[in-house]
């Protein structure tokens, strides 16, 4: 298999064994090498075609050596139709020789910069979408507190426009907001934002965001959390009723939530 089938893949980390792509020789800390290993295809929303397109790199690949068993490579790639570019960058790792005939390689990291040109396939569209995908570029960076404070203003933003719309006072006589909680407690009592399977026990979803927030959990177990909260947190925005979806992220938090198999049988919101 070719590098450029991995790279295709990502951010997939599972180790395979790929075609040799250094000469047999190593890349020192510093030192630039152009590679060939195929061109690289990434499906994007291209955002001047406004459709689905394969965006394409070049015949050759630039890699940069990092010492050890590890290269950095940048890739370039072209809207097939358009030609709008997007740059992408990958971080690969090896344990053993990466510079074998056939090294057994894995993307450690890998970032995209769509320069407002595209959006991922699966990217959320809808309201607060540019704070969706910053919390989802923490993620993908390793950081759970920093993915977890977008979603947590998600939730909030989402809960003071609703207040707006429906004349709820958000703010005390000093002009300053009342807590977040107050208003979230405010809010759902006049308008279910929040599904009832989980809002009854005492608002778990702006607890769970809030305690990672204030450093009560570890950068692992926010990073855990993430993806089940950013399920919850659009489920609020969208107020769309996936039972079984929510259910699932429910579980997956760990929270004591009663008759979860009848939710799961798809409870009403």
């Amino acid at each position: 298999m070719r590098l450029s089938k991995l790279l295709s893949d990502a951010p997939a980390v599972a180790t395979m064994q790929v075609d040799g792509f250094l000469d047999g020789h190593v890349l020192k800390w510093g030192k630039h090498k152009r590679i060939k290993v195929g061109k690289v295809l990434r499906n994007f929303h291209c955002r001047a075609c406004d459709a689905q397109r394969t965006f394409m790199s070049g015949d050759e690949l630039s890699c940069l050596g990092l010492g050890g068993n590890q290269i950095s490579i940048d890739a370039t790639l072209q809207c097939i139709d358009c030609r709008s570019s997007v740059e992408i960058w990958f971080l690969i790792g090896s344990d053993s020789d990466i510079s074998s005939v056939a090294p057994e390689v894995r993307v450690e990291r890998y970032t995209e910069n769509l320069r407002d040109r595209a959006d991922r396939v699966d990217s959320h569209r809808g309201p607060f979408s540019d704070l969706v995908k910053r919390a989802q570029l923490a993620y993908e960076n390793q950081l759970g507190a920093g993915s977890i404070i977008y979603l947590r203003k998600i939730f909030e933003l989402v809960t003071f426009e609703v207040a707006e719309i429906a004349k709820i006072e958000t703010k005390k006589n000093n002009g300053r907001n009342f807590p977040f909680s107050v208003v979230l407690e405010r809010v759902n009592q006049v308008r279910n934002i929040i599904p009832r399977r989980f809002s009854s026990d005492g608002y778990q979803l702006f607890r769970e965001l809030s305690e990672i927030i204030h450093g009560e959990s570890s950068e692992e177990e926010a990073l855990q959390k993430y993806k089940p909260c950013l399920q919850l947190v659009l489920g609020v925005v969208d107020e769309v009723s996936r039972d079984n979806e929510y259910a699932r992220a429910i579980e997956e938090l760990g929270w004591n939530v009663e008759n979860i198999s009848e939710i799961t049988g798809g409870g009403a919101a």
